[in-house]
């Protein structure tokens, strides 16, 4: 995977960069995510008491808005004048990685309550297209600013 990713970098082509992003973002979700499933399932053997649906509603939209301003900060990495552009692609694809990563470790906490957990996942996946969808516009931006 890590000469794939090599190689796509180093291309110059805009739909080798998109992938190679792509699997950048996808890297940075795992790093973060990933952790959270052990610790959850250890935290639910502990027998914790059930949230409220409101409380798990407020979680959820706590995980909206961190996702959305990861989404964000992302998006204004990824058009910084003062890096190379591919750098600046790379570097938001990573970042935008959180953007997942964040409603997920979330419903991790959950999985005492599995419906509450599904929807914060069910948010992670939204979370999740929302980043990959974003990839092609920041490359494309990218393109532009080397012209």
């Amino acid at each position: 995977m890590f000469r794939a990713f090599v190689r796509e970098v180093g291309s110059g082509h805009p739909t080798d960069l998109v992938r190679a992003a792509r699997r950048a973002q996808a890297a940075a979700f795992a790093v973060l995510a990933v952790p959270g499933l052990p610790l959850g399932a250890a935290y639910a053997l502990s027998g914790p008491a059930a949230l409220p649906p409101l409380w798990v509603a407020a979680l959820a939209g706590l995980g909206v808005l961190l996702a959305a301003l990861v989404l964000r900060l992302a998006r204004r990495a990824a058009r910084d004048p003062a890096q190379p552009p591919t750098r600046a692609v790379l570097t938001a694809a990573l970042q935008s990685g959180g953007a997942p990563a964040v409603p997920f470790l979330l419903g991790c906490t959950l999985f005492a309550q599995p419906l509450a957990a599904l929807a914060l996942w069910a948010l992670a996946g939204l979370g999740y297209a929302a980043a990959w969808g974003r990839v092609p516009g920041w490359v494309q931006a990218a393109g532009l600013r080397r012209a």
